[in-house]
């Protein structure tokens, strides 16, 4: 079986819209950029991995479509426009950047047998509207958070209201001259809660 790994550019106050530009008409777009930096694109390369597959919602794989086609000199791009993509869409003939498949009219299913397939991990990058699922169904085996110290007040955010509550355990962190962090975590059950002074013993 194979890992699913949601990875998120997010802000401290949650918010994961157009970070890398304005393209999806967000005010903010391209918040991310000044924070990037060599320590963060390796830390990046290595939670990618050398060889893997993309879970995708419409939107992001439609924004996607329309950009690494033609990002020759873009680091990475092999691996993107060789990933078989797994779309959440209710338009499967319309899926033009091959190799490309469709999750099926039930979406959690689709994941499923997806994830049980031989081949490389999954990534869920940028699609916010497949992360409450993956958590709420317990299909994601790790959450890489890459947090800009910025406050956006607006936009999407990562976790909707339908996220269950969860703990995770952090697993790595990278800090980077930039200010900017990159969160490893591992999902481990339900949210404990306890007294504060029962904690505090």
């Amino acid at each position: 079986m194979r890992q699913i790994k949601i990875l998120e550019y997010i802000s401290l106050d949650g918010v994961i819209q157009a970070p890398g530009g304005p393209e999806e008409g967000y005010s903010y777009g391209g918040w991310w950029w000044p924070f990037h930096d060599p320590v963060l694109e390796e830390a990046m390369n290595a939670a990618l991995g050398q060889s893997f597959d993309l879970l995708l919602g419409r939107r992001t794989y439609d924004a996607w479509a329309g950009f690494w086609p033609t990002a020759d000199n873009v680091p990475g791009a092999e691996n993107f426009n060789g990933a078989t993509k797994y779309v959440a869409t209710h338009q499967p003939e319309s899926l033009s950047w091959a190799p490309a498949e469709d999750l099926g009219l039930d979406i959690v299913e689709g994941i499923r047998r997806v994830k049980a397939k031989d081949g490389p991990d999954i990534l869920c990058f940028g699609s916010s509207s497949l992360t409450s699922l993956l958590l709420e169904h317990g299909l994601a085996d790790e959450v890489h958070l890459i947090v800009a110290p910025v406050l956006l007040g607006q936009g999407t955010r990562f976790f909707s209201d339908t996220t269950p509550p969860l703990e995770l355990a952090l697993v790595t962190t990278v800090t980077a001259p930039s200010g900017g962090v990159l969160n490893t975590y591992r999902p481990v059950g339900p949210l404990r809660i306890a007294p504060m002074l029962e904690t505090a013993e």
